[in-house]
C-alpha cells in the first residue's frame, strides 16, 4: 500500500506540472508528510483543462451534520483487483473519475512480529505520477461539494519486498498517450489500462529507513534501488 506522501516544491515537481499542462499550479499543496485523511492535490481534467483540485485522501466519506468525515471503511488506497468488481468502491470511479497524484516520494510501513519498520522512497531526479481515483460528494443540507480520492495499489513489486510485502502503488508512465487516456473523463475503455494493473517502478528510487513518519529521522545510509523494469 501507499500510506504517506512526500511532495516537495522542487524543479522536478514543477516540470511535471508543466508537462501535464496544469493551469492552476499555484494551488499545489506541498508537504513533507502527507498521510491518509489529509488534504492533498489531485490532477483532474474538466472541460479539456487540467487542473489541481484539493481532495481528502480517503475515497469513501460519510455525511455529518455540517459536512463530511472519512468513512469507517479504509479507502485511502484502492486495490487493483477491486477495480473491475461491480458495486465495489472503485468500480465507477475507475471508469468515470480517474486522476493523478503528483509526489516526490512515498512511504511504506512493514510489521514483522513485534517490530515495525518505516521506509521512505524518493524518486531520483524526477517526480511521480500516481494513478488515482476521485469522487465528488454534495452535502444534502448545505449543498457543499467535497472531493475525495484514493491511490490505486497493485500487487507487491519484487524489488520492494524487503521493505513492504503487501502491495505497491500504481506509478503511471509519463507519456502523453497514457496520461491523455487516463485523465479523459469520457474514456470508459478501461481494458486499455490492464498493463497498468501490474507492479512497476518507473523511476530510480533512493530508499531510506526512518525512525517514524512524523519525525523522519534517518536510520543508517540511504540505498539506491534501481528497478530492472525501468520504463518511462
Amino acid at each position: 500500500m501507499c500510506g504517506r506522501l512526500n511532495i516537495i516544491d522542487d524543479m522536478f515537481v514543477q516540470t511535471l506540472m508543466d508537462d501535464l499542462r496544469i493551469s492552476n499550479q499555484q494551488e499545489m499543496l506541498f508537504g513533507r508528510f502527507k498521510m491518509p485523511t489529509n488534504d492533498i492535490s489531485i490532477v483532474r481534467e474538466i472541460d479539456g483543462e487540467r487542473r489541481l483540485q484539493t481532495a481528502t485522501w480517503w475515497l469513501l466519506l460519510e455525511t455529518c451534520y455540517e459536512g463530511f468525515k472519512p468513512s469507517r471503511y479504509t479507502s485511502f488506497n484502492t486495490r487493483f483487483d477491486k477495480l473491475n468488481t461491480p458495486n465495489s468502491a472503485g468500480f465507477q470511479p475507475f471508469r468515470e473519475s480517474r486522476c493523478l497524484v503528483i509526489a516526490s516520494g512515498f512511504g511504506e510501513t512493514e510489521k514483522r512480529g513485534k517490530d515495525t519498520y518505516y521506509h521512505d522512497f524518493i524518486a531520483e531526479n524526477s517526480a511521480i505520477a500516481f494513478g488515482g481515483l476521485f469522487r465528488d460528494w454534495q452535502h444534502p443540507k448545505t449543498g457543499e461539494v467535497t472531493t475525495s480520492c484514493s491511490i490505486i495499489t497493485n500487487p507487491p513489486h519484487p524489488d520492494l519486498l524487503p521493505y513492504h510485502s503487501k502491495a505497491s502503488p500504481m506509478i503511471l508512465p509519463q507519456n502523453d498517450e497514457v496520461i491523455d487516456a487516463w485523465l479523459n473523463p469520457a474514456n470508459q475503455q478501461v481494458e486499455m489500462f490492464d498493463d497498468l494493473l501490474k507492479p512497476a517502478l518507473r523511476h530510480d528510487f533512493m530508499v531510506q529507513q526512518i525512525n517514524k513518519p512524523s519525525q523522519h529521522q534517518p536510520i543508517g545510509q540511504a540505498t539506491r534501488l534501481i528497478p530492472n523494469d525501468y520504463l518511462v
